[in-house]
């Protein structure tokens, strides 16, 4: 195969679907696309079908019948599109093979994240004052009267909880059942707190925040979703943002649990005005920027991460988390369709760089 190959790692199941085109919301359309314009043909990889030993691996590669699994020679880049689990050392082999993988992790804790911020001085003040776990979280409700429980290793919002404080006897504890998108809401004693809920803190490492006083749009807070990646060059660029209004009557903004996406260019601007929209989607990209030059020193590979910024009612910019697999497609369900193009657009233009000149590649 004359052409340059450029890997996308993909979990198994992910992987299963892409003769079906059943890939989820990765767009294997757009990643083809992208790959064609920096002279690349990508194909896709699961870690078990990557043999070290040979130097080749079986892979997706799209022909005139469509996806057909073919053996080709290990993609020398590839951009990791799966998530494994903690204990998982297949990435760290790749590179040590010399494979140049970027995103290598992509799954990072929210404490993790918290602490490697709170390290630079000039991101501390971005911060949400933070704890951990049960006794954190006492911690925390006699500091703040509205917090937000986070599992640390949670996405799309599963897990989220809230306690707002009604009164010095009555917190009131607010949480999504498992399989529906209804939430509850229960009064409960702050010096006796439900089992339940000590048991889900128990159970899994949460991270506890006070509730920033998110701004709002029609009466739902909103927050917004950054795409920050590198890009052809090497360096890192704001690919672009959206806005995430949460569901009416709800806190939490993440599509997956009911939340919509819109222009956040329309959102501010709606909200703050033009001129004062202006100046905070500005803010927002500088913040950005500096957060992931701040991670990419502790996260080898970084590459291509998606931060949700908070603004506040009076225009106070808040980190809220990173997450290490942007889900992009909100840039299409926001009516931004050549967005979602660049977010595909900028990791193959990083790929090329790396192909031509590998010593660029940042280990940390």
């Amino acid at each position: 195969m004359g052409q340059k190959l450029v890997g996308i790692l993909l979990n198994a199941a992910m992987h299963r679907g892409v003769p079906r085109l059943k890939t989820g919301q990765e767009s294997l359309e757009l990643y083809e696309e992208a790959a064609a314009a920096y002279g690349m043909v990508p194909c896709f990889l699961q870690l078990s079908d990557i043999n070290l030993e040979s130097g080749y691996s079986l892979a997706y590669v799209k022909g005139s019948q469509g996806y057909q699994r073919m053996a080709v020679p290990t993609p020398s880049v590839i951009h990791n599109r799966a998530i494994y689990s903690q204990n998982s050392t297949g990435t760290d082999r790749l590179l040590e093979q010399g494979l140049l993988v970027f995103n290598t992790c992509n799954r990072y804790g929210k404490d993790q994240i918290h602490r490697l911020l709170a390290q630079n001085d000039a991101l501390r003040g971005f911060l949400p004052d933070s704890a951990a776990g049960l006794s954190g979280l006492k911690t925390m409700m006699r500091r703040y009267p509205d917090l937000i429980l986070k599992p640390c290793r949670g996405s799309v919002g599963k897990g989220v909880m809230r306690l707002s404080r009604r009164d010095e006897r009555r917190w009131i504890w607010s949480y999504l059942p498992p399989g529906t998108r209804r939430w509850m809401h229960r009064a409960v004693n702050p010096g006796a707190l439900p089992r339940t809920l000590r048991a889900r803190l128990s159970a899994m490492p949460y991270l506890v925040q006070e509730r920033i006083p998110l701004a709002e749009l029609n009466g739902r807070p909103f927050d917004l979703r950054v795409t920050v990646q590198r890009g052809w060059g090497g360096d890192w660029q704001i690919t672009g943002m959206f806005a995430k209004l949460a569901a009416p009557g709800g806190f939490v903004s993440n599509i997956a649990r009911g939340g919509e996406a819109y222009s956040s260019s329309s959102v501010l601007e709606q909200v703050f005005g033009g001129e004062t929209a202006a100046s905070i989607r500005m803010s927002v990209e500088a913040l950005s920027v500096m957060i992931a030059r701040q991670l990419e020193r502790s996260l080898p590979g970084l590459a291509d991460i998606g931060l949700d910024i908070g603004v506040t009612r009076d225009g106070r910019l808040y980190f809220i988390e990173c997450n290490g697999r942007d889900q992009r497609y909100g840039f299409q369900k926001a009516g931004l369709g050549n967005l979602w193009k660049d977010s595909y657009r900028k990791p193959m233009g990083y790929a090329r760089f790396l192909l031509d000149d590998p010593s660029r590649y940042i280990r940390y």
